[in-house]
Protein backbone atom coordinates (compact mmCIF):
# COMPACT_ATOMS: atom_id res chain seq x y z
CA UNK A 1 0.00 0.00 0.00
CA UNK A 2 2.41 2.46 0.47
CA UNK A 3 4.71 1.48 -2.55
CA UNK A 4 1.29 2.00 -4.41
CA UNK A 5 0.72 5.55 -2.60
CA UNK A 6 3.90 6.60 -3.30
CA UNK A 7 4.41 5.80 -7.07
CA UNK A 8 0.76 7.13 -7.74
CA UNK A 9 1.11 10.71 -5.96
CA UNK A 10 -1.88 9.73 -3.43
CA UNK A 11 -2.67 8.78 0.23
CA UNK A 12 -2.59 5.46 1.51
CA UNK A 13 -6.24 5.71 2.12
CA UNK A 14 -7.03 6.59 -1.58
CA UNK A 15 -5.40 3.25 -2.55
CA UNK A 16 -6.93 1.56 -0.30
CA UNK A 17 -10.94 2.86 -1.62
CA UNK A 18 -9.14 2.23 -5.29
CA UNK A 19 -8.19 -1.44 -4.86
CA UNK A 20 -10.61 -2.79 -2.70
CA UNK A 21 -13.95 -1.09 -4.92
CA UNK A 22 -15.34 0.53 -2.45
CA UNK A 23 -18.30 2.13 -3.64
CA UNK A 24 -19.55 5.44 -3.20
CA UNK A 25 -15.80 7.39 -2.93
CA UNK A 26 -16.22 10.17 -5.04
CA UNK A 27 -12.64 9.62 -6.28
CA UNK A 28 -11.45 11.48 -9.92
CA UNK A 29 -11.47 9.00 -12.79
CA UNK A 30 -7.67 9.65 -13.77
CA UNK A 31 -7.11 8.97 -10.05
CA UNK A 32 -8.20 5.16 -9.79
CA UNK A 33 -6.98 4.77 -13.26
CA UNK A 34 -3.25 6.11 -11.79
CA UNK A 35 -3.53 3.59 -8.72
CA UNK A 36 -4.12 0.97 -11.08
CA UNK A 37 -1.45 1.14 -13.44
CA UNK A 38 0.85 1.63 -10.64
CA UNK A 39 -0.51 -1.64 -8.59
CA UNK A 40 -0.36 -3.31 -11.58
CA UNK A 41 3.26 -2.05 -12.64
CA UNK A 42 4.39 -2.98 -9.05
CA UNK A 43 2.93 -6.43 -9.18
CA UNK A 44 0.09 -5.46 -6.17
CA UNK A 45 -2.43 -8.25 -5.46
CA UNK A 46 -5.07 -7.78 -3.04
CA UNK A 47 -4.46 -10.36 -0.44
CA UNK A 48 -7.34 -12.89 0.88
CA UNK A 49 -7.14 -14.44 4.04
CA UNK A 50 -9.45 -17.72 4.24
CA UNK A 51 -12.27 -16.94 6.74
CA UNK A 52 -11.61 -13.05 6.84
CA UNK A 53 -14.13 -10.57 4.99
CA UNK A 54 -12.73 -8.57 2.73
CA UNK A 55 -11.49 -5.42 3.61
CA UNK A 56 -14.80 -3.77 1.30
CA UNK A 57 -16.84 -6.06 3.23
CA UNK A 58 -15.93 -4.93 6.76
CA UNK A 59 -16.45 -1.12 5.78
CA UNK A 60 -19.86 -2.15 4.54
CA UNK A 61 -20.73 -3.28 8.06
CA UNK A 62 -22.22 -6.40 9.80
CA UNK A 63 -25.84 -7.05 10.22
CA UNK A 64 -28.65 -4.42 10.21
CA UNK A 65 -31.39 -3.64 7.40
CA UNK A 66 -30.98 -1.96 3.97
CA UNK A 67 -29.17 -2.43 0.74
CA UNK A 68 -29.39 -5.35 -1.66
CA UNK A 69 -27.57 -7.73 0.33
CA UNK A 70 -29.24 -6.12 4.08
CA UNK A 71 -25.65 -4.77 4.87
CA UNK A 72 -25.74 -1.02 5.24
CA UNK A 73 -22.33 1.20 4.15
CA UNK A 74 -20.48 2.43 6.41
CA UNK A 75 -19.94 5.78 5.35
CA UNK A 76 -20.66 7.48 8.45
CA UNK A 77 -17.99 9.19 10.75
CA UNK A 78 -18.98 10.46 14.19
CA UNK A 79 -16.80 13.75 15.39
CA UNK A 80 -16.49 14.55 18.61
CA UNK A 81 -15.48 17.80 19.88
CA UNK A 82 -15.46 19.48 23.18
CA UNK A 83 -15.86 22.96 22.27
CA UNK A 84 -15.93 24.75 19.05
CA UNK A 85 -17.48 28.15 18.95
CA UNK A 86 -14.13 29.64 21.26
CA UNK A 87 -11.38 29.69 18.87
CA UNK A 88 -10.85 29.39 15.23
CA UNK A 89 -8.96 26.48 15.48
CA UNK A 90 -11.44 23.79 16.19
CA UNK A 91 -13.65 24.88 13.10
CA UNK A 92 -10.76 24.63 10.33
CA UNK A 93 -9.84 20.87 12.01
CA UNK A 94 -13.66 19.95 11.05
CA UNK A 95 -13.01 21.18 7.72
CA UNK A 96 -10.36 19.47 7.15
CA UNK A 97 -12.02 16.62 8.31
CA UNK A 98 -15.07 16.99 6.42
CA UNK A 99 -13.09 17.26 3.08
CA UNK A 100 -10.85 14.28 3.44
CA UNK A 101 -14.46 12.14 4.68
CA UNK A 102 -15.96 13.29 1.70
CA UNK A 103 -13.57 12.59 -1.16
CA UNK A 104 -13.72 9.16 0.22
CA UNK A 105 -16.97 8.90 -0.04
CA UNK A 106 -17.96 9.43 3.79
CA UNK A 107 -19.85 12.55 6.02
CA UNK A 108 -18.83 13.84 8.34
CA UNK A 109 -20.99 13.97 11.74
CA UNK A 110 -20.22 16.55 14.05
CA UNK A 111 -21.18 16.94 17.56
CA UNK A 112 -19.99 19.26 20.24
CA UNK A 113 -20.23 18.28 23.86
CA UNK A 114 -18.83 20.99 25.81
CA UNK A 115 -16.88 18.46 28.39
CA UNK A 116 -20.59 17.35 29.47
CA UNK A 117 -19.66 13.79 30.03
CA UNK A 118 -23.60 12.84 30.29
CA UNK A 119 -23.87 14.56 27.15
CA UNK A 120 -20.76 12.65 25.47
CA UNK A 121 -21.96 9.56 26.74
CA UNK A 122 -25.39 10.15 25.28
CA UNK A 123 -23.89 11.30 21.81
CA UNK A 124 -21.12 8.18 21.72
CA UNK A 125 -24.55 6.15 22.79
CA UNK A 126 -26.56 7.40 19.58
CA UNK A 127 -23.91 7.25 17.26
CA UNK A 128 -22.63 3.87 18.11
CA UNK A 129 -26.79 2.62 16.87
CA UNK A 130 -26.07 4.25 13.38
CA UNK A 131 -25.91 0.55 10.97
CA UNK A 132 -23.53 3.01 8.73
CA UNK A 133 -20.84 4.28 11.45
CA UNK A 134 -17.16 3.74 10.26
CA UNK A 135 -15.49 4.78 13.20
CA UNK A 136 -15.02 8.35 15.89
CA UNK A 137 -12.64 11.28 15.80
CA UNK A 138 -12.41 12.39 19.18
CA UNK A 139 -11.55 16.39 19.22
CA UNK A 140 -10.39 18.64 21.74
CA UNK A 141 -9.79 22.18 21.32
CA UNK A 142 -6.49 22.60 23.11
CA UNK A 143 -4.02 19.98 23.02
CA UNK A 144 -3.63 17.63 26.41
CA UNK A 145 -3.79 14.61 27.59
CA UNK A 146 -7.47 12.52 27.65
CA UNK A 147 -8.99 9.57 29.40
CA UNK A 148 -11.33 8.46 26.48
CA UNK A 149 -15.09 7.20 27.80
CA UNK A 150 -15.18 3.73 28.20
CA UNK A 151 -17.35 3.30 24.82
CA UNK A 152 -14.71 4.02 22.46
CA UNK A 153 -11.77 2.40 25.55
CA UNK A 154 -13.89 -1.35 24.72
CA UNK A 155 -12.22 -1.40 21.02
CA UNK A 156 -15.45 -1.86 19.50
CA UNK A 157 -14.97 0.84 17.20
CA UNK A 158 -11.94 2.30 15.06
CA UNK A 159 -11.05 5.55 16.84
CA UNK A 160 -9.36 7.90 16.28
CA UNK A 161 -7.35 10.97 18.54
CA UNK A 162 -7.14 14.45 17.08
CA UNK A 163 -5.61 17.18 18.55
CA UNK A 164 -5.08 14.99 22.34
CA UNK A 165 -3.59 11.80 22.86
CA UNK A 166 -4.39 9.38 25.59
CA UNK A 167 -2.04 8.69 28.97
CA UNK A 168 0.36 6.15 27.03
CA UNK A 169 0.45 7.17 23.83
CA UNK A 170 -0.89 3.95 22.64
CA UNK A 171 -3.93 4.66 20.44
CA UNK A 172 -4.03 6.49 16.84
CA UNK A 173 -3.48 10.73 17.91
CA UNK A 174 -2.83 13.51 15.59
CA UNK A 175 -1.21 16.47 16.96
CA UNK A 176 0.76 19.54 15.86
CA UNK A 177 4.49 19.27 15.44
CA UNK A 178 4.67 22.08 18.37
CA UNK A 179 8.14 21.46 19.53
CA UNK A 180 9.81 21.74 15.86
CA UNK A 181 7.36 24.77 15.35
CA UNK A 182 9.20 26.72 18.24
CA UNK A 183 12.05 25.33 16.64
CA UNK A 184 11.29 26.48 13.37
CA UNK A 185 10.20 30.18 14.85
CA UNK A 186 13.20 30.49 16.91
CA UNK A 187 16.14 29.39 14.02
CA UNK A 188 14.12 32.08 11.64
CA UNK A 189 15.12 34.88 13.67
CA UNK A 190 18.67 33.53 14.67
CA UNK A 191 19.55 33.32 10.73
CA UNK A 192 18.12 36.95 10.74
CA UNK A 193 21.28 37.77 13.17
CA UNK A 194 19.09 38.13 16.08
CA UNK A 195 21.30 36.42 19.33
CA UNK A 196 18.86 38.03 21.87
CA UNK A 197 15.34 36.95 21.63
CA UNK A 198 12.55 37.47 23.77
CA UNK A 199 9.97 34.89 24.17
CA UNK A 200 6.59 35.63 25.11
CA UNK A 201 4.49 32.48 25.82
CA UNK A 202 1.10 31.44 26.60
CA UNK A 203 -0.44 29.75 29.69
CA UNK A 204 2.36 27.48 31.20
CA UNK A 205 0.68 24.51 32.09
CA UNK A 206 -0.63 24.18 28.76
CA UNK A 207 1.01 21.83 26.50
CA UNK A 208 0.95 24.19 23.69
CA UNK A 209 2.91 26.03 25.78
CA UNK A 210 5.27 23.89 27.63
CA UNK A 211 6.31 22.93 23.86
CA UNK A 212 6.81 25.91 22.08
CA UNK A 213 9.36 26.84 25.08
CA UNK A 214 10.97 23.59 24.77
CA UNK A 215 11.79 24.17 20.81
CA UNK A 216 12.30 27.84 21.44
CA UNK A 217 15.12 26.42 24.04
CA UNK A 218 16.40 23.77 21.97
CA UNK A 219 17.10 26.27 18.60
CA UNK A 220 19.14 28.42 21.11
CA UNK A 221 20.83 25.36 22.34
CA UNK A 222 21.50 24.16 18.46
CA UNK A 223 23.12 27.60 18.02
CA UNK A 224 24.95 27.87 20.91
CA UNK A 225 23.16 30.79 22.47
CA UNK A 226 22.75 31.01 26.40
CA UNK A 227 19.08 30.83 27.59
CA UNK A 228 18.10 33.48 29.32
CA UNK A 229 15.47 33.90 31.80
CA UNK A 230 14.44 37.23 31.98
CA UNK A 231 13.96 36.81 28.19
CA UNK A 232 11.03 35.23 28.74
CA UNK A 233 7.43 36.15 29.50
CA UNK A 234 4.45 34.06 30.62
CA UNK A 235 1.07 35.57 29.09
CA UNK A 236 -2.32 34.05 28.40
CA UNK A 237 -2.68 33.87 24.62
CA UNK A 238 -4.78 37.28 24.59
CA UNK A 239 -3.44 40.42 22.80
CA UNK A 240 -3.53 42.14 26.24
CA UNK A 241 -0.87 39.93 27.88
CA UNK A 242 1.43 40.44 24.70
CA UNK A 243 1.41 44.26 25.13
CA UNK A 244 1.93 44.17 28.89
CA UNK A 245 4.81 41.40 28.20
CA UNK A 246 6.46 43.43 25.95
CA UNK A 247 6.48 46.62 27.77
CA UNK A 248 8.36 44.13 30.64
CA UNK A 249 11.18 43.03 28.38
CA UNK A 250 11.98 45.95 26.50
CA UNK A 251 12.96 47.73 29.97
CA UNK A 252 15.06 45.65 30.89
CA UNK A 253 18.84 46.70 31.19
CA UNK A 254 19.46 44.62 27.77
CA UNK A 255 16.62 44.45 25.79
CA UNK A 256 15.47 41.82 23.02
CA UNK A 257 16.58 42.92 19.39
CA UNK A 258 13.09 40.44 17.94
CA UNK A 259 10.15 39.23 19.73
CA UNK A 260 8.86 35.88 19.62
CA UNK A 261 4.96 35.50 20.64
CA UNK A 262 3.62 32.13 21.03
CA UNK A 263 0.37 33.37 18.93
CA UNK A 264 -0.72 35.85 16.72
CA UNK A 265 -3.08 37.87 19.20
CA UNK A 266 -0.12 38.00 21.45
CA UNK A 267 2.20 39.41 18.64
CA UNK A 268 -0.47 41.78 17.87
CA UNK A 269 -0.39 43.17 21.21
CA UNK A 270 3.69 43.50 20.78
CA UNK A 271 3.01 45.18 17.82
CA UNK A 272 0.97 48.31 19.66
CA UNK A 273 2.92 48.43 22.63
CA UNK A 274 6.30 48.76 20.62
CA UNK A 275 4.72 51.43 18.38
CA UNK A 276 3.75 53.59 21.68
CA UNK A 277 7.42 53.15 22.27
CA UNK A 278 8.42 54.59 19.29
CA UNK A 279 9.98 51.54 18.04
CA UNK A 280 9.62 50.66 14.25
CA UNK A 281 8.60 46.83 12.85
CA UNK A 282 11.09 45.56 11.72
CA UNK A 283 13.97 48.32 10.94
CA UNK A 284 14.28 48.45 14.85
CA UNK A 285 13.00 45.42 16.24
CA UNK A 286 11.54 42.00 14.48
CA UNK A 287 8.32 40.10 15.60
CA UNK A 288 7.16 36.90 15.01
CA UNK A 289 3.80 35.50 15.79
CA UNK A 290 2.78 31.28 15.62
CA UNK A 291 -0.81 30.04 14.46
CA UNK A 292 -1.27 32.22 10.83
CA UNK A 293 -4.53 33.86 11.22
CA UNK A 294 -6.20 35.38 9.31
CA UNK A 295 -5.56 38.86 10.92
CA UNK A 296 -2.31 38.25 11.17
CA UNK A 297 -2.26 39.33 7.14
CA UNK A 298 -3.86 42.29 8.09
CA UNK A 299 -1.17 43.80 10.61
CA UNK A 300 1.42 46.57 9.91
CA UNK A 301 3.50 45.20 8.97
CA UNK A 302 2.32 42.02 7.93
CA UNK A 303 3.43 39.13 10.48
CA UNK A 304 5.93 36.52 10.21
CA UNK A 305 4.10 33.40 11.86
CA UNK A 306 4.36 29.72 11.87
CA UNK A 307 1.39 27.33 10.84
CA UNK A 308 -0.76 26.17 13.41
CA UNK A 309 -1.76 22.75 10.68
CA UNK A 310 -5.25 22.67 11.73
CA UNK A 311 -6.98 21.83 8.79
CA UNK A 312 -4.29 19.16 7.58
CA UNK A 313 -4.69 17.51 11.47
CA UNK A 314 -8.11 17.04 10.77
CA UNK A 315 -7.73 15.72 6.89
CA UNK A 316 -4.80 13.49 8.97
CA UNK A 317 -7.07 12.20 11.13
CA UNK A 318 -9.89 10.74 8.67
CA UNK A 319 -7.15 9.19 6.89
CA UNK A 320 -5.40 7.50 9.51
CA UNK A 321 -9.18 6.47 10.80
CA UNK A 322 -9.72 5.02 7.40
CA UNK A 323 -6.59 2.62 7.36
CA UNK A 324 -8.23 1.53 10.80
CA UNK A 325 -11.35 0.82 9.00
CA UNK A 326 -9.34 -1.12 6.39
CA UNK A 327 -6.95 -3.14 8.78
CA UNK A 328 -4.15 -0.85 7.01
CA UNK A 329 -2.94 0.65 10.77
CA UNK A 330 -3.42 -1.18 13.96
CA UNK A 331 -5.66 0.15 16.73
CA UNK A 332 -3.01 0.19 19.17
CA UNK A 333 0.53 0.75 19.08
CA UNK A 334 3.07 -2.63 20.29
CA UNK A 335 4.00 -2.74 23.57
CA UNK A 336 6.69 0.01 24.14
CA UNK A 337 5.82 2.00 21.45
CA UNK A 338 3.86 5.44 20.77
CA UNK A 339 1.21 5.84 18.52
CA UNK A 340 1.48 9.78 17.64
CA UNK A 341 1.84 11.63 14.84
CA UNK A 342 2.71 15.19 14.72
CA UNK A 343 2.12 17.43 11.78
CA UNK A 344 4.34 19.90 10.80
CA UNK A 345 4.26 23.52 11.59
CA UNK A 346 5.57 25.37 8.44
CA UNK A 347 6.94 29.23 8.38
CA UNK A 348 5.13 31.78 6.60
CA UNK A 349 7.42 34.52 5.71
CA UNK A 350 5.90 38.50 5.84
CA UNK A 351 7.37 41.47 6.98
CA UNK A 352 7.86 41.85 10.45
CA UNK A 353 11.35 40.36 10.86
CA UNK A 354 14.08 42.10 9.30
CA UNK A 355 17.98 40.93 9.28
CA UNK A 356 20.13 43.08 11.73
Amino acid sequence: MTDVAKAAGVSQSTVSMVLNHMSGARLAPETRARVFEEAARLGYRLPRRDGQPEPQAALAGAGGAGGAGGAVPRTVIGYLVDEISTSPHPVVSVDGARDAAWEHGCVLAVHVTRGNTAQEAATLAALAAHPGLLGIVYSTIFTREVRLPEPLRAGHLPVVLLNCHDDELRRPAIVPGEVGGGHGATEHLIRHGHPRIGFINGEPWMEAAKDRLKGYKRALATADLPFDPALVRDGDWMSGSGYDATLSLMREPRPPTALFCANDLMAIGALEALRQLGLRVPEDISVMGYDDQEISRHTHPPLTTMVLPNYEMGRAAVEALLGLATGQIADTAPAGRRWLTKIDCPLVERESVRRR
